[in-house]
């Protein structure tokens, strides 16, 4: 599970450093339009720092794949990643909310559930 969390670690943590920073931006590569409004900007910077504490759990527990804890936080994870690949499908589909950096995020999100589940289902192997 190293691989999965070290990865895991990067993406979560550079994109709650993005929002954090810089929530337009993200927003207009996702869903092509920026957060204007000052609730907006506070709710996605709060989703950053959340972003961010789960970069920093998956990067402490990269050492300790076989730990029941570290098997629970990927267990979180297949629930973040499926639940963030369908929120921005509908976001897409459903709102019409496109712009280059959204179906990437998507197969990358979809790509990160299957990786969790599988390490989930093969927990006994070595690697990844």
């Amino acid at each position: 599970m190293k691989n999965l969390l070290t990865l895991t670690a990067v993406i979560e943590a550079g994109t709650g450093l993005v929002l954090v920073a810089f929530p337009s931006l993200l927003a207009t590569l996702l869903f092509g339009s920026s957060l204007d409004a000052p609730v907006a900007l506070t709710v996605a910077r709060v989703a950053g720092v959340a972003l961010l504490a789960l970069g920093v759990a998956c990067w402490l527990a990269r050492h300790d794949g076989q730990s029941r804890a570290a098997k629970g936080l990927v267990g979180a994870m297949v629930l973040h990643n499926a639940a963030i690949a369908a929120l921005l499908v509908y976001a897409g589909i459903g709102l019409g909310q496109s712009s280059i950096g959204l179906w990437p995020a998507v197969l990358l999100h979809a790509v990160m559930t299957v990786w969790c589940v599988m390490r989930l289902l093969n927990t006994g192997s070595s690697g990844g």
